[in-house]
């Protein structure tokens, strides 16, 4: 890790600078590929899904007798963790459901807002290193909570054609039957455009790499919603003398372990507790299967050292991370510094982890910074708010004339013309 001891001010910009992306190179990749699909369909996905995922599945959509095998090829131990993780993720996330009432803002006006399902969305799954049948449950959940009619899942196939088992019993635990073996930009492009096979939807969500970042990014300029910017997952720790090295040593490699563009930060407040994090990390580091990845994301993080809980929280605050871990004493108190993060684990028994699997809490992020201003997906994401009124006679009566005199003021006649019409017809009657 590279150490930052008591930095200024004025150097945290660059401290806390994200790797730029080369995007002009990633459009010129990534374009030809959308307008292929959008050209030719099914031709252009099963073209693209040959020449980056090796595979010609014999059959492009997921069947019935696919789905139903998958459950023979898992583990009971896995398939009782899946269904532990999505009780708890459904759960919390039907507390998001939101209930309709009226209110009535002067006598005869009655305003309400009502939240209607987006009827058509589509997920996308990665599988590639690591088949993440968790984001399935995390995006999935929302969706059938939210009422969405048409829910299309997209996941890249192994060279054999077929998808992970775990992604089909997760699908199938949910309720999610249209399930394509298509991944990477055509997935993107088949479901922002639609094909004979694959439906067009209205919004697409899923995390994957730089590529179908990019793709989701353009389709968004055809009209086709997307959940939300993305970049690589990160996590940020806030830890003083309390902190268990070993622990954080193993959150930091649970996040460096994703891809060599992840993000991980360490802040602290006990400069000691760098070299202790640092000679744990190497003992697990040979543990890990996917050591090569974590190594080089370790090689180019940062730790910082800062002199107080305060100042540690506006330098964090100013990261934005994806995910927040705190450390610290009196970790529910600090929590309460937090402005900017996608999910916050708050105290030494708070692994990340805990949230990208099962506490309950959606683990698709913001990243990048972007939790500054972007919240993490949720039942809200994927409804729509429709305002309604209505208003009697007595409504028109009443609020009529503000309406006319403010729309004449802003030249608009007809606009005022809609009220008068209605009050002159009731002074008439």
């Amino acid at each position: 890790m590279i150490v930052n001891v008591y930095p200024a001010r004025k150097t945290w910009p660059t401290l806390l600078k994200r790797p730029t992306m080369d995007h002009q190179s990633l459009l010129q990749k990534v374009r030809p590929i959308l307008e292929a699909v959008k050209a030719e369909g099914d031709a252009a996905v099963t073209r693209y899904t040959l020449a980056f995922d090796a595979a010609v599945p014999a059959q492009v959509k997921v069947s019935t007798a696919e789905i139903d095998q998958a459950k023979n090829l898992l583990s009971d131990e896995l398939k009782a963790a899946i269904q532990q993780a999505a009780a708890n993720i459904r759960r919390f996330h039907l507390t998001q459901r939101e209930t309709t009432e009226a209110i009535e803002t002067m006598e005869g006006v009655r305003c309400w807002r009502q939240s209607v399902g987006i009827e058509k969305v589509g997920l996308y799954i990665p599988g590639g290193t690591a088949p993440l049948f968790s984001t399935l449950l995390m995006l999935g959940i929302p969706a059938v909570i939210a009422g969405c009619k048409e829910i299309v899942l997209c996941s890249p196939p192994a060279k054999d054609g077929s998808l992970h088992p775990a992604i089909l019993f997760a699908a199938s635990e949910i309720g999610i039957r249209q399930i394509f073996k298509v991944g990477g930009v055509q997935a993107i492009a088949a479901m922002a455009y639609g094909t004979a096979t694959i439906p067009k939807v209205y919004k697409i969500f899923g995390p994957g790499n730089q590529y179908v970042t990019c793709a989701k990014q353009l389709v968004q300029q055809d009209g086709i919603a997307i959940d939300m910017p993305a970049g690589p997952s990160e996590v940020a720790i806030l830890a003083d003398e309390s902190a268990h090295p070993a622990f954080i040593a193993a959150d930091l490699l649970s996040q460096a372990e994703h891809g060599p563009d992840s993000q991980v930060l360490l802040v602290t407040t006990h400069a000691g507790l760098i070299e202790e994090v640092e000679t744990t990390l190497q003992e697990q580091l040979k543990q890990l299967p996917r050591q090569g990845i974590a190594e080089k994301v370790m090689r180019n993080s940062h730790a910082v050292v800062l002199a107080s809980v305060n100042e540690a929280m506006d330098l964090l605050n100013e990261y934005g991370p994806e995910h927040l871990i705190l450390a610290v004493r009196d970790a529910a108190q600090v929590s309460k510094m937090v402005v900017n993060a996608g999910s916050v684990f708050i105290g030494h028994y708070s692994p990340e982890s805990a949230g990208d699997y099962a506490s309950g809490t959606n683990h698709t992020l913001p990243t990048n910074g972007y939790a500054k201003a972007y919240s993490g997906v949720s039942v809200d994401s994927f409804v729509k708010k429709i305002t309604f009124q209505q208003l009697t006679e007595t409504g028109i009566r009443n609020i009529g004339n503000t309406v006319a005199v403010m729309a004449r003021a802003e030249g608009l006649d007809a606009h005022a013309r809609a009220v008068t019409i209605r009050l002159e017809q009731l002074q008439n009657n």
